[in-house]
């Protein structure tokens, strides 16, 4: 089965954007034939790759409307293997437009479906909320990808996060499962990061991934040039946690 992965967290400021960016392109690069969809309004994604040879003025939001195919909303990248498909302000009104719609929750489902078999792996930056977008997301996906601070606030958001995705499992979408729970952002010399860790492992046991993103300044400085943390500097510390955690995705997968 292809992998269809929602990167999830209703919380801001957790490394989810950064995320969806760097697994696709470390993906990419190993060469899996990969595709970005910017599902959040605020298109950080499409920010984070303004300089990385994204050649579309389309965006999401014109195949949810119907105006475009799914082929046409997607650009190629400066990566061989990476595809995008970008989000701008149009679809903040989307949740509205949809509330009328027949099946409004199958709606990415059904675009999803017309291109999947072009790519080993999906990958969907979800909005930062738990409405009707992201319930899009969560019934088009076959994995989620939880990325969650090294921060005691940063678990508070987790148990409706799981409420919603066994709502979405039981109703809608039974071949939803939890990927992992990634920790981002990690300080280890930190007594409370390790703390949030021996949280996460005695809660979520399995689901926690192995692999942790560093807080780094050179992956928080690669957006700001547009392009991914292993084109802007490929021995940074956060380009290679990225490359782990693909390998580690890849592994699972066999």
């Amino acid at each position: 089965m292809k992998k269809i992965i929602a990167v999830i967290n209703q919380k801001g400021g957790v490394g989810k954007t950064t995320t969806a960016i760097n697994l696709a392109s470390s993906l990419a690069i190993l060469e899996k034939k990969t595709l970005l969809i910017d599902f959040d309004p605020q298109a950080n994604a499409t920010t984070g790759l303004s300089d990385f040879g994204i050649d579309s003025s389309h965006s999401i939001y014109d195949a949810l409307s119907g105006n475009q195919t799914m082929r046409k909303v997607t650009s190629s990248t400066n990566l061989d293997y990476l595809d995008f498909i970008r989000s701008d302000n149009n679809l903040v009104g989307c949740e509205v437009e949809l509330v009328g719609v027949k099946n409004r929750e199958k709606q990415l489902l059904r675009l999803i479906n017309t291109v999947k078999k072009d790519y080993d792996f999906i990958l969907i930056d979800c909005p930062p909320s738990l409405g009707l977008l992201t319930l899009n997301v969560l019934v088009a996906s076959n994995n989620i990808l939880i990325p969650i601070q090294s921060e005691f606030f940063a678990l508070e958001g987790l148990k409706s996060l799981q409420e919603t995705i066994r709502l979405v499992q039981d109703n809608m979408n039974n071949d939803l499962k939890i990927l992992g729970i990634l920790i981002t952002m990690h300080t280890k010399r930190l007594r409370l990061a390790r703390k949030v860790e021996d949280l996460l492992k005695s809660n979520f046991k399995n689901k926690l991934l192995k692999t942790k993103i560093s807080r780094n300044i050179r992956l928080a400085e690669a957006p700001d040039d547009g392009k991914p943390a292993i084109m802007y500097d490929v021995d940074c510390a956060g380009a290679k946690n990225y490359m782990e955690l693909a390998l580690e995705i890849l592994n699972e997968k066999k």
